[in-house]
């Protein structure tokens, strides 16, 4: 047998175990819907740097000079609070509320 025969060999069985494959595929595809459904709901989307600044705006906090994204404690957020301290912020990337505050020095 020539390497040609030989390749095309192969991709004859291939093509046949795909064939054969397909209709236990279909069956799982049909399935998944049905799993999606009982899976658990998606995590709420992440607010937007804007909607981080509107929320702290309107819980009182006042020049906001910076919001930065963490990838450990969501955003984080140097802003002066209600009183007159200036802060820095932890903040909760879905919900905007204040997991944490602190004096600025």
């Amino acid at each position: 047998m020539t390497r040609i025969q030989k390749t095309l060999a192969a991709l004859a069985i291939g093509a046949c175990a795909l064939g054969a494959g397909a209709p236990a595929f279909a069956q799982a595809a049909s399935q998944a819907p049905a799993a999606a459904a009982t899976a658990p709901a998606a995590a709420a989307p992440m607010l937007t740097i804007r909607q981080v600044y509107d929320k702290m705006e309107a819980a009182g906090y006042r020049n906001i000079s910076e919001i930065e994204r963490s990838s450990k404690h969501g955003y984080e957020v140097k802003a002066y609070d209600p009183q007159g301290q200036r802060v820095k912020l932890r903040v909760d990337p879905q919900s905007g509320a204040v997991t944490r505050s602190r004096f600025d020095d």
